[in-house]
């Protein structure tokens, strides 16, 4: 996002500074959940959640019922944060592990729930499995590439099922500094776009009932220019092939990253144009993974939490007027719950106030600014 503080506060004016007081977020979670105001335009609403009883996020995991209960009355979509990924599923070759993900799948189906997978490949190599990266390919390594993909698709898909009714196929294949493939183990052998388009095949073939999304965290800054027009270019160079992509995942993770200003300027403008495209591919539109990075926002926390929610409404009102987009999925519902407390830290050392809930559980402004940006959106097709 390329938003700066004084713009921040500027675009929201003075409802952004009166709803940083607990009052007005309280207000607004009283008038229904998040998922009932967007069911109403056609959209639902869900979160990732994760495992894990020890660390700094242990009290805003799935083993926390005050957590769980916070997410099944705002939600009606299930994702595993990491519990679905290869290197979780399958950290051995031979050796598959379901258990995590099934007992938080069991919950969401008793709540009600929706469940999305994520991922099937994720093209970062450190991201995949150790022994994949150091797997011999022997003297056919087409051949064996093809074969040890085919196998885990094969198995992951028939075990979950129809259970999930939307799966993240391939994660993040284009480099965001070049506008490339990124290179890992599997491409080398198969071919860069050739390998993507084996895993959505496969999905296809194995999950003919599902959604089958690509995923990535492109940008509307400036600097996301080249990873905008590779996601393109591999878009179109999936649709040429026939490959069964039905539609792209916006990760959203937006705000600040890299330093304390935004980006670089590009803007709305720029966004428009790149789902205007993908749009006109007759792909669908997923919002996957949202949360706001305060990196660089003031320290003092009606302020930065006004500031958050002006971004965020500045970007949702953009994002959600295509009504092609038919999910939204947080990666996070409460502040101590998002990974970007461990990987996008604050320089004051204070906590990443980028969920629509804190540390109580307790509405933020960014909450009320989600809420009217589900209201004002068009209803979907």
């Amino acid at each position: 996002m390329n938003i700066g503080r004084r713009d921040a506060l500027k675009s929201l004016g003075g409802a952004a500074v009166a709803c940083a007081l607990p009052s007005c977020a309280a207000t607004s979670a009283s008038t229904g959940s998040l998922d009932a105001l967007a069911r109403r335009k056609g959209l639902r609403v869900g979160n990732a959640m994760g495992r894990g009883t020890s660390g700094p996020r242990a009290n805003t995991r799935f083993e926390d019922p005050a957590y769980r209960a916070l997410m099944a009355r705002e939600c009606s979509l299930i994702v595993a944060e990491n519990e679905t990924k290869w290197q979780a599923i399958q950290p051995r070759p031979g050796e598959f592990r379901f258990a995590a993900a099934d007992e938080m799948f069991a919950w969401a189906k008793q709540e009600g729930m929706g469940i999305r997978g994520h991922t099937l490949v994720w093209q970062t190599p450190k991201w995949l499995p150790r022994w994949v990266n150091e797997h011999d390919f022997g003297a056919n390594p087409r051949q064996e590439a093809e074969r040890l993909i085919s196998v885990y698709v094969k198995e992951v898909l028939g075990h979950f099922g129809r259970d999930i009714h939307s799966w993240d196929v391939v994660n993040e294949a284009i480099d965001p500094k070049t506008g490339e493939h990124r290179d890992n183990v599997l491409n080398q052998r198969l071919g860069k776009v050739e390998q993507v388009d084996l895993v959505f095949r496969l999905a296809k073939e194995h999950a003919p009932h599902a959604q089958l999304v690509y995923n990535d965290y492109m940008r509307w800054d400036a600097r996301s220019a080249k990873h905008r027009a590779g996601v393109l270019k591999l878009l179109r160079d999936l649709r040429a092939r026939g490959t069964p992509v039905d539609a792209l995942g916006l990760q959203s993770h937006i705000g600040f990253w890299d330093d304390n200003e935004p980006n670089g300027e590009a803007g709305p403008g720029e966004w428009r144009r790149f789902l205007d495209e993908v749009s006109g591919m007759g792909l669908g539109l997923l919002i996957t993974e949202f949360d706001v990075s305060d990196k660089g926002l003031p320290t003092d926390i009606a302020q930065r939490d006004a500031q958050v929610a002006a971004i965020a409404k500045e970007y949702l009102d953009v994002t959600l007027s295509y009504p092609r987009l038919t999910e939204f999925m947080f990666w996070g519902m409460a502040n101590p719950a998002s990974w970007l407390q461990e990987w996008i830290p604050r320089a004051d050392k204070t906590p990443v106030r980028g969920c629509p809930y804190d540390e109580k559980l307790q509405p933020t402004p960014l909450r009320a600014a989600i809420a009217d940006a589900l209201r004002a959106m068009p209803t979907r097709l």
